[in-house]
């Protein structure tokens, strides 16, 4: 269970009591629970779609508008993992946007601060969450299906895009000689990315109501975090933590679009 705890204490920021160990070992073991801890994320997001979009209007008569609504989802999302994942976006943007050679990059993702590539990425991204959510979000007098549809997004997002994170910890080579995320790449292996699979599978199967979509998000977003972390080798020699976030925040957006088509 300590390297259950150690995934979910590191990936999250819920408020959960436990005292873990802390050690590249139970990094390198929590790969293998990432789809769960993507569920309990999605969980999270779906207990907020539910006190919006039912208990506001049914037991308060308040009504929240999709732009209001969509806001307060994604910043739900955002709390609940404590932008850790777009801090490494943004890194990963300044590094690989910014047109240098191969250290220089690395150096410039290792930095503290924040570029004009980072922000201007990052604004991006939360736009494109933003117009994704609040496309899906029912207006209303909307069918209770569209809420159906909504929480499934927001369920799978999370979940599917751990096991982006997960292609790129276990296929991939690490880029430098240390870092955060070498413990996750020196202890995880190939087992735990099948793991993780079957968990997103099992997860994405029980998406009935709007199946079509939840499979081809799964099956877009292996395709993107192959892509994405094979440029990203072919330009760096491998990934970093940060590239481990920049792929489960653009899975995250794939996801959400996939969603959003309809």
């Amino acid at each position: 269970m300590n390297s259950f705890f150690t995934g979910l204490l590191f990936l999250t920021r819920l408020p959960i009591k436990y005292d873990a160990e802390w050690t590249p070992e139970a990094c390198g073991k929590s790969v293998k629970y990432f789809a769960l801890i993507g569920a309990i994320l999605g969980a999270v997001n779906v207990l907020a779609v539910l006190c919006l979009c039912v208990a506001l209007p049914q037991l308060f008569n308040i009504t929240i508008k999709p732009s209001v609504g969509a806001f307060l989802l994604l910043f739900v999302n955002i709390a609940s993992t404590g932008a850790l994942h777009c801090d490494g976006y943004t890194d990963t943007m300044d590094g690989l946007l910014s047109g240098r050679e191969r250290n220089r990059v690395l150096e410039i993702m290792k930095d503290s601060h924040v570029g004009a590539h980072g922000v201007t990425s990052l604004i991006v991204l939360l736009l494109g969450k933003y117009s994704a959510i609040a496309a899906l979000y029912p207006v209303t007098g909307a069918p209770t299906n569209s809420i159906c549809i909504l929480g499934i997004a927001l369920f799978l997002m999370p979940v599917i895009a751990r096991l982006s994170m997960v292609i790129g910890i276990t296929l991939f080579p690490y880029a430098r000689k240390e870092g955060l995320g070498k413990a996750f790449t020196d202890y995880a292996d190939k087992s735990s990315l099948v793991i993780v699979f079957i968990t997103a599978l099992v997860l994405v199967s029980a998406a009935y109501v709007d199946s079509y979509h939840a499979v081809a998000a799964l099956v877009a977003a292996i395709i993107f975090a192959m892509l994405f972390c094979r440029h990203v080798t072919a330009k760096l020699g491998g990934l970093t933590g940060d590239v481990y976030g920049a792929v489960t925040e653009l899975s995250e957006l794939l996801v959400l679009l996939i969603f959003a088509l309809r």
